[in-house]
């Protein structure tokens, strides 16, 4: 039974790092550094790394940058395009340093799944922003990232503390993407196509000047 409980911890765990990874990676490090430090949770002597006191600055500091620029439309989906490059990976590496002291191939093996869940919640993130900033307001911006930030929390205080919970949670995460994915690729092709219009939209032609 305690051998069952311990791979059902490493396991959310795992899961739990990559997918708020792709959500917001900063906040994510800040938080297991952080609860690590306090004590409240023992991390994998792999993942020990983050409890560093400069990893947790590092990740605060950049958290405090995501806040802002998470919350302006347009600025956000250009954060997301840059991210795409730090939090895949980032997230894989961290996914693969929740396994704890494994063997290299189940190391690349975690590496790889947790990189697969941090790409699609982190294009999950990005898609549903671009489609949010189509709306004029800026409040849903605001609302949207809230949300994430609570979630990236919740999501890791479930992974550690009710690990059952949380990969119950992450099944359901996973059957409504699958159904929610070809929504969002249908609403982002029809925004691709709106701008697109923009720029093929030709001037109005000049009238002769009268004599």
């Amino acid at each position: 039974m305690h051998e069952y409980q311990a791979l059902i911890q490493v396991i959310a765990l795992t899961m739990g790092v990559a997918w708020a990874s792709g959500i917001n990676l900063y906040a994510t490090v800040a938080a297991l550094g952080i609860a690590g430090t306090a004590g409240y949770i023992d991390l994998p002597p792999t993942l020990e790394m983050v409890q560093d006191p400069l990893v947790i600055m590092a990740a605060v500091f950049m958290y405090c940058v995501e806040f802002f620029a998470d919350k302006t439309p347009g600025v956000d989906t250009g954060w997301d395009a840059l991210h795409t490059f730090i939090r895949i990976p980032a997230g894989a590496m961290l996914a693969a340093g929740a396994v704890g002291d494994v063997s290299p191939a189940m190391a690349v093996a975690a590496g790889l799944v947790g990189g697969g869940v941090s790409a699609t919640t982190h294009a999950l993130k990005a898609g549903s922003r671009v489609m949010i900033n189509t709306s004029p307001e800026p409040f849903s911006n605001w609302g949207a990232s809230v949300l994430e930030d609570l979630a990236v929390f919740a999501g890791l205080w479930a992974a550690l503390q009710q690990p059952l919970l949380f990969l119950g949670l992450f099944v359901v995460f996973i059957a409504a993407l699958i159904w929610l994915m070809p929504k969002l690729l249908r609403g982002l092709a029809n925004v691709g196509r709106k701008i697109g219009g923009w720029f093929r939209r030709t001037p109005p032609p000049q009238q002769p000047a009268q004599s």
